[in-house]
């Protein structure tokens, strides 16, 4: 089934990381885990572009018909991985607590604050469109990148 396969590559995608300073390389602290998935040149920091860029992957990896849409079922299967995600890699850092840094980073990937047009459906163009303000939950610090120092702040 093409879901199995789908989910399979976003946890393959997520264990895939250049390199990495030494607290990314230890796997220590919050963020960590984000940082490696979404730092695509590997230096430490994740730019607006990276984050454009690997969103654009995802809506890719998800949108199972190719109709350039993620509909309810595609949200819902988008949702689960992001959820076993986190539950496997997201190091106990701000799970079940619906706040913090980590929070954010969940709230910036879901239906309600992608589906820009309110109907019920997320387009290739709403979810990388969001990218800026996502960028600006996560930029804690305002520097203009997404470190792990971000998501030490509450």
């Amino acid at each position: 089934m093409r879901s199995t396969l789908i989910a399979a590559a976003v946890m393959a995608v997520a264990g895939t990381a250049g390199p990495v300073g030494p607290a990314l390389a230890q796997g220590e602290g919050p963020g960590v885990h984000f940082v490696e998935n979404w730092d695509l040149d590997g230096d430490g920091t994740v730019t607006l572009a990276e984050l454009e860029e690997h969103r654009a992957d995802v809506f890719y990896m998800f949108d199972e018909n190719e109709d350039g849409m993620l509909a309810a079922a595609e949200y819902t299967l988008f949702d689960e991985t992001r959820a076993a995600d986190m539950a496997n890699n997201g190091g106990g850092h701000g799970q079940g607590k619906g706040q913090g840094a980590l929070q954010r980073a969940s709230d910036g990937m879901s239906l309600a604050f992608n589906d820009t047009d309110g109907d019920g459906a997320v387009s290739e163009a709403e979810f990388i469109g969001k990218s800026g303000d996502w960028m600006e939950l996560l930029d804690r610090n305002g520097d203009g990148v997404v470190t792990t120092d971000d998501f030490g702040r509450h």
